[in-house]
C-alpha cells in the first residue's frame, strides 16, 4: 500500500536503481503518472516530459479496451479481442484517428510550447502510477521505441503479473515495485488516490 503517488515514485526510483536502470529522460503518462514520475526524474537528475495515449474501446462497451493510440499515431491493437467481438476495420480506423488526435491535444496542452520531444539515443523510463490491462502503456512504449530511443524501460509502482509480463514485449525492461496476484484496480494499492488535475500534473513538469 502506497501513501501517495509521490511516495510510490520514490519507491519506484529505488527499484529502478536496483535494476541498474539509469535513464537520461523520464516520461510520465498523464495524469496520474506525472506525480510518480517527478521523484524518478529527480532521483536520476533527468529531464521530465510527457507521453500520452488514448484507449480505443468496444463500440458496445467503451470501457473495454481493444487498443490504444499514442499522440504520434503509434498504436497497439488487441487483434484477438477485435476478432472475438467482430470489431470492424472502419470502426478501428475512425477510432484510431480520433484517439491519436485526442492524445496529441493532451500532449500539446501539457508541453505548452516546448520544443519537439527528442527521443533518439535517449535511455527512456516511461512511468505511470500503475497498470491494469496495460493498453495505454503499450502505445506509449511503441511511440518511444519508434522515436529512436536507445533503451526503453517501463516503470510502475504496481501491476498484475500477467499484464506486466505482456508488456515485456514492448520494452527492454519492465520494473514494478509490487506485483500482486489479487488485483482489481490500481487505486486499491494507494491510501490517497484522488484524481490528479491537469494543473497538478502540469506542475510536475516544472520541477
Amino acid at each position: 500500500m502506497f501513501e501517495t503517488r509521490a511516495t510510490a515514485g520514490a519507491a519506484l526510483a529505488d527499484a529502478l536503481a536496483a535494476r541498474g536502470v539509469d535513464p537520461t529522460l523520464v516520461l510520465g503518462i498523464p495524469r496520474g503518472g506525472l506525480p510518480v514520475a517527478r521523484p524518478v526524474a529527480d532521483r536520476f537528475d533527468a529531464p521530465l516530459d510527457v507521453v500520452a495515449a488514448k484507449k480505443i474501446g468496444l463500440p458496445s462497451n467503451p470501457e473495454r479496451a481493444v487498443g490504444a493510440v499514442a499522440s504520434d499515431g503509434s498504436a497497439w491493437i488487441d487483434a484477438a479481442a477485435v476478432d472475438r467481438f467482430g470489431v470492424s476495420e472502419d470502426y478501428l480506423d475512425a477510432e484510431r484517428a480520433r484517439a491519436a488526435e485526442t492524445a496529441a491535444e493532451k500532449v500539446a496542452t501539457y508541453r505548452d510550447g516546448r520544443g519537439e520531444l527528442a527521443l533518439s539515443g535517449e535511455r527512456v523510463a516511461v512511468v505511470d502510477d500503475g497498470v491494469a490491462t496495460g493498453a495505454t502503456a503499450r502505445a506509449c512504449l511503441r511511440q518511444v521505441r519508434e522515436g529512436g530511443a536507445e533503451r526503453v524501460v517501463l516503470g510502475v509502482p504496481v501491476g498484475p503479473p500477467g499484464s506486466l509480463a505482456d508488456l515485456e514485449a514492448e520494452a527492454d525492461a519492465v520494473v514494478a515495485v509490487e506485483t500482486p496476484e489479487r488485483f482489481r484496480a490500481v487505486g486499491q494499492f494507494y491510501r490517497d488516490f484522488e484524481q490528479v488535475s491537469d494543473a497538478e500534473a502540469m506542475a510536475c513538469l516544472d520541477g
